[in-house]
């Protein structure tokens, strides 16, 4: 997730053990209290605006996700690779294994959050377009 650039100041008063904890994370992450505490604010919000979506820490990052099921960004480029309207939406639930709910709140998601997601494919596509030609340079160096 990317935040805005530009801010604005706001207090707050936390008890003390949630600025405990805050700080406990704080030390674990590196990360400043007040990323931190704006991250959590912003990711409470999206949970609170979109049932049925989680947020995980990965490798590439932390991304929206479906509990036990694929990140966000998977569910609609499954769903742009099968076509548009409820039959994509059928199929897309039929070849992951997932329920309405869950393909239609993470297309959900996506329209709230489209740039978010179209970064995290085109990401995925740049690393899988590398990843192929280091494979394809391999493959000519063992001619």
């Amino acid at each position: 997730m990317s935040y805005m650039a530009t801010s604005r100041p706001f207090s707050a008063r936390l008890s003390a053990s949630v600025a405990d904890r805050l700080e406990r994370r704080r030390e674990r992450s590196g990360e400043s209290k007040s990323r931190l505490a704006e991250r959590y604010i912003d990711e409470g919000m999206r949970l609170d605006d979109h049932p049925g979506i989680i947020f995980r820490d990965g490798s590439t990052g932390r991304r929206a996700a479906l509990p036990a099921g694929p990140d966000v960004w998977q569910v609609v480029w499954v769903l742009r690779e099968i076509g548009e309207g409820e039959p994509a939406i059928a199929a897309a639930r039929e070849w992951m294994s997932l329920t309405d709910g869950q393909v239609r709140a993470a297309i959900h998601y996506w329209r709230a959050f489209p740039d978010e997601i179209d970064e995290r494919i085109r990401d995925n596509a740049e690393g899988a377009d590398a990843a192929e030609e280091a494979w394809r340079r391999e493959q000519h160096a063992m001619r």
